[in-house]
């Protein structure tokens, strides 16, 4: 049983600490009209909270604010849930939209939530695990929700964050397209998680590493230690972007079981540290025994977990782009029919997009592979564009029967919308 005085030091306390709004996240924009529970999910530290200020910012009713990642709250079960909103009235007066930060901790929330729902009120949520979260969703609060998925900032918020402004004209001018260039290098190098961004320190980064691979990953799935999870995770740092098996991992890191591989590598997707791509295939099962890629939420936090002779600039450059299009809400797969595609997109039942991804074309060898796999991608679905993202080239190229490849730099392709 928590007390209400202990729930009242943490509410004041937290509120406190909630005075800074940051950068404004893209995401932000229209989304705390909808009616329905909004839950924010994403990984850990990625800017959450601060979203969730946001949204809070735009509300008339703003006080009924509360994180559960407060050491204070280990013993805080569903029952203190009432106890809670009671503090929050006797405190603030009756209030009909509340704040519920990593919700996750506590089990069984979603009985809270839905009682909540169920007399009128309007909720916003966040969480850090995406399957815990889909699981809770499943059930109660079936068709009473909205999901949004955070990722860490992207080109454009990470531009804000270091005051650097731009226009589209920069995308033709000399002086322009350096300045543009040295920001696309500082966030494939950098990434976007805030904190990061703000203070240039590696060992922010590290410890973010061990705080998901402890808090939302061994004493979640009580495992007996963090040894093996943790080479899984630095196998698959030092050979993101590439294909792997759950054979290969198994053994790289000496695990006895593929099925404890298996196991893992899902934890660590649902702590949103990676994302595993399924080689697109019309038969279910193909794409099962296929191999599978793998990338990082982050180019900064990735070159602190694995082991790299030096700056891949192709690799970071593929991780940006999968991130991106995880950012726009886009199904993708990879494609490898004889020649591979790095990634295509699904809507629905229908292939509506396919990228390449390389940092140039101008070697022969690469310029010949790279369209080659795009137009094998292009030709099989029947699309008339494909895109090829660089660093920094710019060129229309004609197919024949009319078809068109789009070269352009990542900055120009996330920015020129």
């Amino acid at each position: 049983m928590v007390t209400k005085e202990l729930l009242r030091q943490v509410i004041y306390e937290q509120r406190e600490l909630t005075d800074n709004l940051g950068v404004e996240r893209n995401a932000c924009q229209n989304i705390s009209k909808t009616s329905e529970i909004l839950v924010v999910s994403g990984v850990r530290r990625c800017g959450k909270s601060v979203f969730m200020m946001q949204i809070r910012a735009s509300q008339d009713e703003k006080d009924y604010y509360f994180s559960f990642d407060d050491d204070r709250l280990l013993h805080f079960t569903v029952e203190d849930f009432q106890t809670l909103y009671e503090v929050f009235v006797e405190d603030f007066g009756l209030q009909h939209t509340f704040y519920l930060d990593e919700i996750q901790l506590i089990t069984e929330w979603e009985r809270f939530v839905d009682r909540l729902y169920n007399h009128g009120n309007k909720v916003f949520v966040t969480g850090s695990n995406a399957y815990m979260l889909s699981k809770e969703l499943g059930t109660l609060l079936t068709g009473r929700h909205i999901k949004q998925e955070l990722y860490p900032m992207s080109l454009e918020e990470y531009a804000k964050l270091k005051g650097i402004s731009w226009q589209m004209s920069d995308f033709f001018t000399t002086a322009g397209r350096a300045k543009m260039l040295n920001m696309q290098s500082g966030y494939l190098k950098e990434g976007g998680f805030p904190q990061y961004l703000n203070t240039g320190d590696p060992r922010y980064l590290r410890e973010l590493y061990n705080d998901i691979i402890y808090r939302d990953i061994v004493v979640r799935h009580k495992l007996p230690s963090d040894r093996q999870i943790k080479e899984v995770a630095y196998y698959l740092a030092s050979n993101y972007t590439h294909k792997f098996t759950y054979q290969s991992v198994a053994k790289a890191t000496n695990i006895k079981s593929t099925e404890t591989v298996n196991d893992y590598i899902g934890y660590l997707e649902e702590s949103y540290l990676v994302g595993v791509l399924t080689k697109y295939d019309n038969k279910v099962g193909e794409q099962i025994k296929s191999p599978k890629k793998v990338y990082f939420i982050d180019n900064g936090l990735v070159s602190q977990i694995g082991f790299s002779f030096s700056e891949n600039q192709g690799k970071k450059l593929e991780n940006a782009v999968y991130i991106e299009l995880r950012r726009r809400e886009a199904e993708i797969f990879y494609y490898n029919d004889n020649a591979e595609c790095d990634f295509i997109v699904r809507d629905m039942a229908k292939i509506t997009a396919v990228y390449q991804v390389t940092v140039s074309l101008k070697d022969y060898e690469t310029r010949k592979r790279e369209l080659n796999g795009l137009i094998s991608a292009m030709d099989a679905f029947g699309l008339k564009d494909g895109f090829i993202i660089t660093l920094d080239e710019v060129e229309e190229i004609e197919h024949d029967n009319n078809r068109l490849i789009h070269v352009l730099p990542y900055y120009r392709w996330c920015l020129g919308k």
